[in-house]
């Protein structure tokens, strides 16, 4: 609607034949922030007036637009000091309603945005051989609703988990388990080879001959040394028994997982080091192999002093591999703030090898989940499980279901369902609703929020919509047209109208708190529609269950989006 409204405006515009010159790029149609104003605005008026009163301006374009009798817009007004509002029609926006209600079908024209377009995703990506802790949720659960927001606009999405199995870290647990651990190789736990990475660094500190000891173990992982490859693949196989249970618990599917060492040992990082040479832009800088990058004062190093590889030749490797494999219109990096400087080095230095163009290549940079002294270390023992924490949830949402009337209805079974649901719907909203390059000070209370904005009160809804259709017997066909709607009415239309160009407008922003923000007005608009009018029972009864039934649907599909469940009752 906002393109079909701009274009209709910059004919209008044109058709004044004004003196002033105005490009088309300039002429934006936008939401305004009161309601009151109408469903769009225009302030175009404003910008083009000279000595002559904007509303004049205004009220001309208002005149011109009223000619063209737009689908969809009821009314068009100009206002001071120099606006043009449109307000769009109920027969529209029942109608669009209707198309929201038929869900497949929504989908399939949602779908057809950006049919045939690649969407690579590259997140989560937790180091092996370290528990999957809370830090490691942002990346997960972020880069899951960027995954999924694009794949309802009809992009193929391929989500890559760029496991971090490949590095010096590894070095360092080999010298852990020479030093330290005396019994079986097999004997060790996830949990074991956190305390000896710990110990290792506390070692370390009045060591440094153990950090030259890992850097020739981990060379020697990268010649194939027996010994070395045989500890690394351990800690790969239990750390991916580690993730996998995260993943079942969290809802997390990812499609693909090539890990560093995929790029390390597949050649690919050979192939970047030709390509390098080829185009003459590797230079030799204290023993090192390093390349200049336009716009960066710092040059990239690719190759160390001692012959070790970097992540950024990893990057870039990786980068070559997506473009032969997928060719894709877009790869998205959801990770840490942290590492903005080395993505912008890896995305001009892929630029400058002719591999893929800075403009399809977006880094999505999340803020660190952080305590209020600083953020989690590995290294110093000061990370949460974030199994511990999903855990926890579960049980304060079980316990709430077994003190309310409901839950005393439920089967154990039924309970626990929704107890999972529910307490781990908690956890990723809350961190979802977040803007994504904030930092998030984790809070056990806040992010197990259960009331206010939480999603256990966007659930709510949902469970409160299904039951009073269920005791409507479900909607009871259409209805034949509605004469006068009200205020309440009227708002929960305009924010079915909203679903499409929210989900739009959130993946173009890599930004999934939008549609967050927007699941929660809803749900308050529900809740004030229902405290003032009666549903089940009264004249308007067909209409109010059909609002009742949109509001469900767009819940449960938002919701889906964001990767949380809905239970039927709570």
């Amino acid at each position: 609607m906002t393109e079909k409204l701009e274009e209709a405006l910059w004919e209008a515009w044109l058709g004044l034949k004004r003196k002033e010159k105005i490009k088309r790029e300039e002429l934006k149609v936008e939401r305004p922030a009161d309601e009151g104003r109408g469903d769009y605005a225009c302030s175009l008026a404003l910008k083009v007036a000279s000595a002559e009163n904007p509303l004049e301006i205004a009220k001309l374009l208002a005149e011109k637009l009223q000619e063209k009798k737009m689908e969809g817009v009821g009314e068009i007004e100009a206002v001071a000091p120099g606006f043009v509002n449109f307000r769009l029609s109920d027969d529209w926006l029942i109608r669009q309603g209707k198309r929201v209600l038929d869900g497949k079908k929504f989908l399939e024209e949602l779908g057809k945005t950006a049919k045939g377009k690649v969407m690579v995703i590259d997140y989560s990506a937790p180091n092996i051989a370290k528990p999957f802790g809370i830090g490691h949720l942002r990346s997960t659960n972020i880069g899951q609703a960027i995954y999924n927001l694009y794949r309802a606009l009809g992009w193929k999405t391929i989500g890559d988990n760029h496991l971090g199995d490949w590095g010096t870290q590894f070095g360092k647990l080999m010298v852990a388990i020479k030093s330290w651990w005396e019994a079986d190789l097999s004997a060790l736990t996830i949990a074991d080879l956190e305390e000896l990475y710990v110990r290792f660094h506390r070692e370390a500190e009045d060591n440094e001959e153990l950090n030259e000891q890992a850097r020739m173990w981990f060379k020697q992982l990268e010649e194939g040394n027996e010994e070395a490859v045989e500890m690394w693949e351990f800690c790969v196989k239990v750390s991916l028994r580690e993730f996998e249970r995260v993943y079942q618990a969290l809802g997390v599917e990812i499609d693909v997982a090539y890990g560093e060492s995929f790029y390390s040992q597949g050649g690919w990082m050979d192939k970047v080091l030709v390509d390098v040479k080829a185009l003459g832009l590797g230079q030799t800088s204290e023993g090192a192999l390093v390349m200049e990058v336009p716009g960066e004062k710092v040059p990239a190093m690719l190759v160390k002093s001692d012959g070790g590889t970097t992540y950024l030749l990893r990057d870039l490797a990786t980068i070559k591999f997506r473009q032969e494999k997928w060719n894709p219109d877009l790869v998205v990096y959801e990770v840490g703030a942290d590492h903005k400087l080395h993505f912008r080095q890896v995305f001009a230095a892929a630029g400058e090898l002719g591999y893929l163009p800075k403009a399809k290549l977006v880094h999505v940079a999340h803020g660190m989940m952080r305590w209020k002294e600083g953020k989690f270390s590995t290294r110093k023992g000061t990370t949460i499980k974030m199994e511990e924490v999903l855990q926890e949830a579960v049980r304060r949402a079980k316990a709430l279901a077994e003190g309310s009337q409901t839950g005393q209805e439920m089967s154990e079974e039924e309970k626990e369902m929704v107890a999972k649901t529910v307490g781990i719907g908690a956890v990723k909203f809350n961190d979802l609703k977040q803007e994504p390059e904030r930092d998030v000070m984790f809070d056990f209370d806040k992010a197990l929020m259960m009331e206010g904005y939480a999603a256990p009160y966007l659930q709510y809804t949902f469970s409160r919509c299904r039951a009073i259709l269920g005791k409507a017997g479900g909607l009871k066909g259409g209805f034949d047209g509605k004469g006068d709607i009200n205020e309440e009415e009227r708002g929960l239309l305009r924010s079915f109208w909203r679903f499409e160009e929210v989900i739009m407008e959130a993946a173009e922003r890599f930004a999934p708190n939008f549609l967050c923000q927007y699941l929660f007005d809803l749900s308050q608009r529900y809740s004030e529609f229902y405290t003032k009018h009666r549903v089940v029972g009264s004249k308007e009864e067909k209409f109010r269950l059909w609002l009742t039934a949109v509001t469900a649907k767009i819940l449960e599909q938002g919701l889906e989006i964001l990767g949380i469940g809905v239970a039927e009752r709570m």
